[in-house]
């Protein structure tokens, strides 16, 4: 076989066999097909699609391209999540100890900013000292002492993901639900975990803008994890705006502290409670998904998931003097507001613009090899529905170089739209699937 003509043939919407998907991921991860032929080929799936299973080679290729890490002597369910991101998507960072704290064992294998989206390890990163690099036995030791371990894909672990990921994002070739099934799911089974829950964002700010293409790969990946033997259920969620009222990766992990003292913006603790849950009930730690919110409610109320947190920072490397100071944490040097230009309702947003201009202010990544700065970010003063008066501030923004910020303002602005009547109110959860 012949890069190239595997190229071509996907590129002619002709289907892939097994065989020839595992020469490409394996070719690719020991270096023999170098990145501009992959990328030829992401271009290629991107464009023609991938067949069910194409889709499923993928997975498996991926998945078996590295190792199966076995948590098996740990006495407890081993349940991860995970989301397709958006803008403002900190979940991970709070459910977690959430679940820690309440009895199950959750080994977190996360990724990057992918596109316009923040990444969990970016955000785990804003904390100074936190190690997300950890090898598969400091990864296990972690996990066993606490609960919880949240860490990038190490060499071991579905390899080709890892590269496949970053040359993803650079080359704009995000957007396909093959390519994003095969990534999600070849990480979390190479997690040795018993259930998945599955956090599968539509509307502006999600990959898949349309909520049918958002239940189409909901159902692929709930149809391949439960075909490999696992347990997972799928939530629809909303992503027509940010979620919580902070994006960019310091002020994410300061709004995740707020939400696990209790505090915090109502749809990011709703949210978060509700995928707990679903963790708690897969993980058979609760007999139904309503006494999995009363635990979840539980762990906030005591303390003990922000404790669990705190011991996940220490374990990792990192300063858990946070919890209590967030003013150890990475923090911009200025601020300007964006305020509207009209007087009415917000109507609506265009959420990955809000991504986008993060991004020009070097919150997020335009090629693989960018370096984020942590401490920018986007404070939102108004959700859909809210009343609106002309020069009133919608975003604060959070900004160190001036370079783009201009450029930033305009997107921000241009980003919401003002009606004379509030809209119909959305609905934070849209559908599950699975489970």
């Amino acid at each position: 076989m012949r890069a190239v003509d595997l190229i071509r043939k996907k590129r002619d919407s002709e289907e892939h066999t097994r065989e020839e998907i595992d020469f490409l991921i394996s070719n690719y991860t020991n270096g023999t097909i170098p990145d501009y032929q992959m990328a030829a080929w992401l271009m290629a799936a991107w464009l023609c699609g991938l067949s069910r299973a194409e889709t499923a080679a993928l997975t498996e290729a991926m998945l078996h391209s590295g190792e199966m890490v076995d948590h098996s002597e740990i006495p407890v369910k081993k349940v991860d999540k995970h989301s397709t991101g958006g803008v403002g998507d900190k979940t991970s960072l709070i459910l977690a100890p959430i679940v820690a704290a309440g009895g199950l064992a959750v080994p977190m294998i996360s990724g990057r900013g992918l596109g316009h989206t923040g990444g969990t390890l970016d955000k785990l990163e804003a904390i100074p000292g936190f190690r997300t690099t950890l090898s598969l036995a400091e990864f296990h030791s972690v996990l066993r002492k606490c609960g919880m371990a949240l860490i990038g894909q190490t060499a071991e672990i579905a390899p080709a993901d890892k590269k496949i990921y970053a040359l993803r994002d650079a080359t704009s070739t995000v957007e396909s639900v093959g390519l994003i099934c095969a990534s999600i799911m070849s990480k979390k089974l190479a997690e040795g975990i018993d259930a998945l829950v599955l956090d599968v964002k539509t509307g502006s700010g999600a990959f898949m803008h349309k909520e049918e293409d958002a239940v189409r790969l909901a159902t692929v990946m709930v149809e391949t994890a439960q075909r490999i033997g696992k347990k997972s259920v799928a939530l629809i969620t909303d992503m027509q705006q940010p979620l919580g009222r902070m994006a960019g990766h310091s002020n994410e992990v300061i709004e995740s502290l707020d939400v696990l003292r209790g505090k915090g913006p109502e749809d990011l603790r709703r949210l978060s409670i509700e995928l707990s849950a679903w963790m708690f009930y897969l993980g058979e730690r609760t007999a139904s998904v309503e006494a999995g919110r009363q635990l979840a409610e539980e762990m906030i109320a005591t303390g003990r998931a922000l404790e669990k947190f705190r011991q996940c920072i220490a374990l990792q490397g990192g300063d858990a003097r946070i919890v209590d100071d967030t003013s150890l944490l990475p923090a911009a040097k200025h601020k300007v507001e964006v305020v509207s230009r009209a007087s009415g309702y917000i109507a609506d947003t265009h959420c990955m613009r809000f991504g986008i201009a993060l991004s020009l202010l070097d919150g997020g990544r335009e090629k693989k090899e960018d370096q984020i700065d942590p401490g920018v970010g986007l404070e939102f003063h108004k959700r859909i529905g809210d009343p609106v008066q002309t020069g009133e501030r919608l975003v604060t923004v959070h900004y160190n170089a001036d370079r783009r910020l201009a450029e930033a303002q305009s997107i921000i602005a241009t980003s919401f739209e003002i009606a004379s009547a509030a809209p119909p109110a959305r609905p934070l959860i849209r559908r599950i699937l699975g489970g």
